[in-house]
């Protein structure tokens, strides 16, 4: 990898982001960063990426200091770039990286914490009350080390209070495998958040110039519509993989395995909750099983970019996971 950058865990707290700008309402949002222009500085920023430091004393608590927002940069030394070869068969050529400010050379060389925040802002409206979101991602480790730590966020903030935090659900990034891992986090959208500010993104700490990448891909914010589907892979005898290719365009390959014969149905859903298209139904035999969706409904009209949720439904209950068809 390219940067020497340092990701610090981010334990305490995650100081109050100023306020990027600010949109409608929640919208479904997602990358896999294929399309954008891994040599265009603006890149990143024109994908309404922003990016936010605060700087912290040398006990990571004391605060020093902010500075932001801006647009989010590709190809420096600062937050984040466009990073190529990286990916596994499903994450593609471009990925991006996340890292730390390592153009603050004052705060590092002085051994204080740079705290660095990448991240997309949307506005929550009295409309997005009793919906559910979920930010998801593919990850893997980059070459952070020493002290560094990093996250994955999703926080709301109340422009009325200050832009004081109200949320703040992270994910510990710092220790994750080298090997690409799929990754998500959720939040209930409540009636008292309307007129606040929402936040998904990631962030780290580094200081003295460690090193500090996290590599993601395949990021996805959407409406959970499967909130009593568990996600895991396996589940009482059945197995649901990731399917193949995702991103995908024109069609997409489901993986799934069955201890036992059983009743099957595998279908696809829209973020709205409605089904697209039933790919199987029937009695299967014990064993492997694919199949494969061409990114049509039933009907044979063909589906809008974005992101799916399909479900594997059988006695034993329901396993789900998500796709995104690119066009």
């Amino acid at each position: 990898m390219r940067h020497s950058a340092s990701m610090v865990i981010a334990t305490a707290v995650l100081i109050c982001l100023l306020p990027a700008a600010v949109l409608a309402a929640l919208a479904p949002y997602n990358q896999n960063f294929e399309a954008l222009d891994q040599l265009d500085p603006l890149a990143l920023g024109d994908d309404n990426w922003v990016v936010y430091g605060t700087v912290f004393a040398a006990d990571g608590t004391t605060w020093l200091y902010g500075y932001g927002t801006y647009p989010a940069p590709n190809g420096s030394s600062a937050f984040c770039d466009i990073t190529i070869n990286e990916g596994g068969l499903e994450q593609g050529y471009q990925q991006m990286s996340v890292y730390s400010d390592y153009n603050n050379t004052g705060a590092h060389t002085a051994g204080q914490i740079v705290e660095s925040n990448v991240f997309h802002e949307q506005a929550i409206v009295a409309g997005d009350a009793g919906d559910t979101w979920v930010f998801a991602f593919d990850a893997k480790r980059g070459n952070i080390a020493g002290g560094s730590t990093a996250t994955a966020f999703i926080k709301t903030l109340n422009p009325a209070a200050g832009y004081a935090t109200t949320n703040y659900i992270w994910l510990d990034m710092t220790s994750i495998p080298t090997t690409w891992t799929n990754y998500s986090i959720s939040i209930p959208v409540t009636a008292n958040l309307a007129g606040q500010l929402l936040q998904f993104g990631f962030a780290n700490r580094a200081t003295l110039f460690e090193s500090s990448a996290i590599i993601y891909d395949n990021v996805v914010f959407g409406i959970d519509t499967t909130s009593g589907v568990p996600t895991a892979s396996a589940s009482m005898g059945v197995e649901l993989r990731q399917n193949y290719p995702n991103p995908f365009n024109p069609s997409t390959r489901i993986e799934f395995a069955l201890e036992r014969a059983t009743a099957v149905q595998v279908t696809v859903f829209d973020l709205a909750g409605h089904r697209l298209a039933t790919l199987e139904q029937g009695t299967l035999a014990a064993g492997q099983h694919h199949v494969t969706w061409d990114g049509r409904a039933d009907d044979g009209t063909p589906a809008p970019a974005g992101q799916y949720r399909y479900v594997l439904s059988t006695d034993q209950g329901q396993l789900s996971r998500s796709m995104v068809l690119i066009k």
